[in-house]
């Protein structure tokens, strides 16, 4: 587990009163915030939610406990994180642009500095062309896309959301989620974990890692637990459904205590089918897309190579599932990761390769895994086979294991004897020395 960024320790907040009774609103929790993460933080009205975002912030004292900064005692507003609220709290006698670059003016940048800042940030928060536009002249949604670039525009370490959608329409609301979640995975924000309150169960499972929900009179946390669905996420998946239900269950029913539904078969199958689609095959693709600029329409693309498109899209699906690409609207898009790729020579390939399958492809970590675990690094055929044929039928569990295989070597991480019909780990073999007989010219 890495150092948290942000961490509470038994911290509550109390009103002292004159008759010496106090009223709680939260009372003793700890809670922190790592980074590479989401945090969605639910709760019903009353249960704390925005007054422990302050807290976090170093807005507003704890009554008691501490709140610690990268380890350290937080004594005043944290310096290196930022806010986006409900309000859309613009200065209304700043354009767009003077309105992002507040804070930075706030921090003594220099003009120029902070004309290149904001104008970048404007252009990734879909604000190109409104630069010079005034908060009366926007939209609920452009006027919240300058609050985003307001505060991700000092790069903070952590972005704060104090229900930052709840003012907006249905529809708009959900396509900042979307630009959001968009930036977020592709690594465009400068930030480095996100902390959003919201009361929106949906929204909370929409968007979280990881999700806490409070409870109330006063406020303590009832259950703290990750979301183990990938991006984008269905609400029409069971999984995403069960999920829903839990929370609904535990903030409706209180004085209940209720088990987090159990990952399982009907979570999705363990085993993600792997495309067919063989390394060099996706080495060839992500070159062929790096010179097309980086995207193109998968179709346009399957009829420039003259290939059918059923006969592409493995390759595609390939190449996604390592993320080395990624798929919108019918448009594939090369990432950082798939250009590093492009870019890199043979044993780096393997390196970025292997490190992306054993990230993403939980069959080749299981069959290393596997392996790893035998004294002599080897195990048969039928092993993986009838792990395999309790999810895809015959013919596919053998599909299945030929392109593990191919991955699986191609990444150095195992190589296969098909005479033996076993999967194994390669030992190293020592480089012998070279021996030069007397009298022999080398």
């Amino acid at each position: 587990m890495p150092e948290p960024l942000i961490e509470a320790r038994q911290v509550e907040k109390f009103y002292d009163q004159p008759s010496d009774n106090r009223i709680q609103v939260i009372a003793p929790l700890d809670l922190a915030v790592y980074p590479g993460e989401i945090l969605t933080l639910l709760g019903p009205s009353g249960s704390g939610k925005s007054t422990l975002l302050r807290i976090l912030t170093g807005l507003s004292p704890a009554s008691a406990g501490q709140v610690l900064w990268h380890g350290s005692p937080v004594s005043g507003p944290c310096e290196n994180v930022s806010i986006v609220f409900q309000s859309f709290a613009l200065f209304p006698w700043l354009t767009v642009l003077e309105n992002i670059d507040a804070p930075l003016k706030a921090r003594g940048v220099s003009p120029e500095g902070r004309f290149a800042r904001s104008l970048r940030m404007a252009d990734a928060v879909g604000l190109d062309g409104f630069e010079n536009a005034y908060p009366r002249e926007l939209s609920g949604g452009m006027k919240q896309r300058v609050g985003f670039a307001r505060a991700l525009v000092v790069e903070p370490e952590v972005l704060f959301m104090d229900e930052p959608f709840s003012s907006l329409d249905v529809l708009t609301a959900e396509n900042l989620r979307s630009e959001l979640l968009e930036l977020w995975d592709n690594k465009k924000m400068p930030t480095r974990a996100v902390f959003i309150v919201t009361h929106n169960i949906e929204e909370a499972v929409l968007l979280g890692d990881r999700i806490v929900v409070l409870g109330k009179n006063p406020g303590r946390i009832r259950t703290n637990f990750s979301v183990d669905l990938p991006r984008p996420r269905d609400r029409k998946q069971p999984r995403f459904t069960r999920i829903v239900d839990y929370i609904y269950q535990v903030l409706t029913q209180p004085d209940t205590e209720h088990a987090l539904p159990a990952t399982g078969p009907a979570s999705g199958p363990k085993y993600p089918m792997l495309p067919h689609a063989r390394t060099g095959g996706i080495a060839g693709f992500l070159e062929l897309l790096a010179d097309h600029n980086g995207r193109e329409d998968v179709y346009r693309l399957a009829d420039l190579l003259s290939f059918e498109i059923d006969d592409l899209l493995p390759i595609v699906e390939g190449a996604a599932l390592l993320g080395f690409v990624k798929l919108a609207e019918g448009d594939v898009e090369i990432t950082p990761a798939g250009l590093e790729f492009v870019n890199a020579d043979i044993l780096r390939q393997k390196e970025l390769f292997r490190n992306a399958a054993l990230e993403h492809v939980m069959l080749l970590k299981q069959i290393k895994r596997s392996l790893e675990s035998k004294s002599d690094h080897t195990l048969p055929d039928e092993f993986f086979h009838d792990i395999l044929d309790e999810h895809f039928s015959e013919e596919e569990t053998l599909r299945q294991l030929d392109t593990a295989i191919n991955w699986g070597r191609y990444a150095e991480l195992f190589d296969h004897d098909s005479e033996r019909k076993r999967f194994f780990i390669p030992e190293e073999t020592p480089v012998a020395p070279v021996t030069v007989e007397a009298g022999t010219e080398t």
